[in-house]
Formats: C-alpha cells, sequence, structure tokens
C-alpha cells in the first residue's frame, strides 16, 4: 500500500471533505481510517486535511504548485475504489 501514496513532488496539498455520520460517506471514513497514516508516514511534509462538515458528499481536492486543483467526487464508491481514485491523484501532477 505505501507505494499507492507516494505523493508526486508537485502536490502541495490534498483535502477530503465527508460528512462524520452520514452513510453516504461512511466509504471514505472507513478509507480514511486505514489509510491516513499510511500516507502522512510516506509523506510527512504534505498537508492532509479532513474536513467534517454535516450532510457534505464526500470528495477529495488535490492541489499542486501554481495553484492548480483537481477535485473528485467519493460519493457512492467503495474503500476500494476511493483507493483507486486518491491513488490517482496524488500520483499524477497537473
Amino acid at each position: 500500500m505505501s507505494g499507492k501514496y507516494a505523493f508526486t513532488k508537485s502536490l502541495r496539498e490534498v483535502r477530503f471533505l465527508f460528512c462524520q455520520s452520514s452513510e453516504h460517506s461512511a466509504a471514505a471514513r472507513s478509507f480514511l481510517t486505514r489509510a491516513y497514516p499510511t500516507m502522512k508516514k510516506n509523506n510527512p511534509h504534505t498537508p492532509i486535511m479532513l474536513r467534517e462538515a454535516l450532510d457534505t458528499q464526500p470528495r477529495i481536492f488535490a492541489r499542486y504548485e501554481l495553484g492548480k486543483e483537481k477535485q473528485e467526487s467519493l460519493s457512492g464508491l467503495t474503500d476500494k475504489q476511493i483507493e483507486e481514485k486518491v491513488a490517482g491523484l496524488v500520483q499524477s501532477g497537473i
């Protein structure tokens, strides 16, 4: 799993938005509980922010150098599908 979370050098920040209690964010919460420690261990200098807000649809934002940003919806995805989306964002540059 650690190779999946080796962030590209152009990545400046990763933000996860999700609801702390609703069912539509359950897979995102499960993924973060499992994967956050590995992501942070492999990328100690890159901010990984977790934003919880009531009834927020789960999303990930990746901000790269020069202010470029990509976002992906995580709504309706399984833990494994979320893992693939996150790996694609953090390993690709703009």
